[in-house]
């Protein structure tokens, strides 16, 4: 197997950002990932005691499909981010409380549908706001991987051509059989110095649904997993156990059952 493309999401429900490589350590995901989001005004996020909540309390493309028609860049030297509309580009200073709060009326603006309150940008040191964060802080700082052989094989059974964009994953691979990587769970990946433990599926949600591209939802990606092979999983979470350097080309090795890498401990 090798790695195909790697991705990073610096505000939770925006486009991805494609990179050239990516350096992991243990214990943690990948650096400025799901790093900032925004509210919907459902709660108060205490930033000295950040709480993670379900993904339905944030802006993202599971409820607000036409996040999608949003491009977005992060710088992470000065954490401003330019979001680009077709006739336009808008630049917000998310180290300042004045540039969160244009950040969050531009998107209320954009959306043009009521929340459940007043949108607010959030960040806390060390949280990501990952979708699994509510399960354990272990968890949340794991990082997602998509079988390109799967989403092909997926789109087949549906007659599309679907991008796999759509699953808004860290890390696509390919070179092994569509749904394999299913059966990962508790087994440990290497690629160069770098091990993950795949530690759990991923049940997938309405926001692949929608074309990210276009931002309308066009199809039910979860139904259609769901009717042509009896549950809703399309990729696994992994778990840093030991840090390296990931890039597109690299190869990707499934250890065996028994295989531990020497001094790793091995994480349930």
């Amino acid at each position: 197997m090798k790695i195909d493309s790697l991705f990073r999401y610096p505000l939770k429900g925006l486009s991805p950002e494609k990179l050239s490589s990516v350096d992991v350590e243990a214990g943690k995901g990948f650096a400025f990932d799901r790093l900032y989001a925004v509210t919907d005004g459902s709660f108060v996020f205490d930033r000295t005691k950040p709480v993670p909540m379900p993904k339905t309390h944030f802006l993202m493309l599971a409820r607000f499909e036409r996040l999608a028609l949003l491009k977005s860049l992060f710088d992470t030297d000065t954490h401003h981010l330019e979001i680009r509309t077709d006739d336009a580009r808008h630049t917000f200073a998310l180290r300042n409380a004045d540039g969160c709060k244009a950040l969050a009326d531009f998107l209320t603006e954009f959306l043009g549908q009521p929340l459940r309150g007043e949108a607010e940008v959030v960040r806390a040191d060390g949280h990501q706001f990952t979708d699994i964060s509510v399960h354990s802080a272990a968890l949340m700082r794991s990082i997602s991987l998509i079988n390109l052989a799967t989403v092909r094989d997926l789109g087949d059974h549906i007659d599309q051509k679907l991008d796999p964009r759509r699953f808004r994953a860290n890390v696509y691979f390919d070179g092994c059989p569509a749904w394999s990587e299913l059966d990962w769970v508790g087994r440990t990946l290497r690629s160069g110095e770098a091990l993950l433990r795949v530690v759990r599926r991923t049940r997938r949600c309405p926001a692949t649904s929608v074309d990210v591209e276009r931002g309308v939802r066009d199809l039910n990606i979860p139904r259609s997993i769901l009717d042509y092979r009896g549950h809703n999983d399309c990729g696994v979470y992994a778990e840093i156990i030991r840090g390296g350097r990931l890039a597109p080309g690299d190869v990707l090795h499934l250890m065996d059952d028994q295989q531990e890498a020497p001094g790793e401990p091995h994480l349930a």
